[in-house]
């Protein structure tokens, strides 16, 4: 099952995405995809019927949302990819480092994100993000992971490196919690029609050139191993949001420039869509 949220900020309504590119309007059925909806399609898989029965909709010339509602928590997993830790300056790390981003970072994949005034290391991150989808604590094992998670959506977890490593004063959330530094979407792709979460390619581009390309299959922890580790020390709640790393690639590896006004960031990952982003003056 593919979803979206169509319409302006604030104002967003769902809609079911079909193979066929038709799109259905889910509002009979939910006035949201948030939280409460997607812990009632864990319980009740069959909650949405079969698209015939839905209205159709078209969305030509319509904004395209985040494909979740604003979460309760947007976690992020930091240098979960051996090759990106290195261009960082680190050591793999022997446990998922964990920080948050404010959830009023979400935008929609297509949205512009805005350079922080006084920026200049704005950073693009392609990331895997894992929506949860029943309420995780305490989970006795990684194999009980899956049955709480949701879906998947592409992520972007832009940053401010200056603010995130030179200014943070220890912590890194002055560099992720900038006004829309968290393109998602453009859809969420139901766990079970995405199979295995550790075999999906992520690439970026800017202004067209390649940037990162890679695998899940190169992540450190798992999204298994990082739904179960993270249910250890907090509880994941139904529309929470976890940015999983992002690969090799990025401007602070210095093989490449940051982001200016004008710039155009394209991430994609297989199967789950292709954003893009325009950096403008905030």
């Amino acid at each position: 099952m593919r979803l979206m949220r169509i319409g302006e900020p604030g104002h967003e309504r769902p809609v079911l995405v079909c193979p066929e590119g038709r799109h259905h309007d889910l509002s009979g059925i939910t006035d949201d995809i948030d939280g409460a909806f997607l812990a009632a399609l864990a319980d009740n898989p069959r909650l949405v019927p079969a698209e015939p029965v839905l209205p159709e909709i078209d969305i030509t010339g319509l904004r395209i949302g985040a494909p979740v509602a604003r979460p309760s928590a947007l976690l992020c997993i930091g240098q979960n990819y051996a090759a990106h830790a290195a261009e960082s300056g680190a050591e793999p790390p022997e446990q998922p480092i964990l920080f948050y981003k404010s959830p009023n970072t979400v935008v929609g994949p297509y949205d512009d994100v805005l350079i922080p005034r006084g920026s200049k290391k704005t950073d693009w991150e392609v990331e895997l993000a894992v929506v949860i989808g029943r309420r995780a604590s305490y989970l006795d094992s990684p194999a009980d992971a899956a049955a709480h998670i949701a879906g998947y959506a592409v992520s972007n977890d832009v940053s401010e490196r200056a603010f995130q490593l030179e200014e943070s004063g220890g912590q890194w959330s002055k560099g992720k919690s900038c006004a829309t530094f968290n393109p998602l979407g453009p859809v969420l792709v139901t766990a079970d029609e995405v199979g295995d979460p550790q075999d999906l390619r992520l690439r970026s581009y800017v202004n067209g050139e390649p940037r990162q390309d890679s695998g899940t299959a190169d992540m450190i922890f798992s999204v298994a191993h990082l739904v179960h580790h993270l249910s250890q020390y907090l509880v994941l709640e139904p529309g929470d949001v976890i940015n999983t790393g992002t690969p090799q690639g990025v401007a602070l590896s210095g093989r490449f420039p940051y982001l200016g006004p004008g710039d155009v960031m394209e991430v994609e990952i297989s199967g789950l869509g292709r954003q893009r982003s325009v950096c403008r003056p905030a």
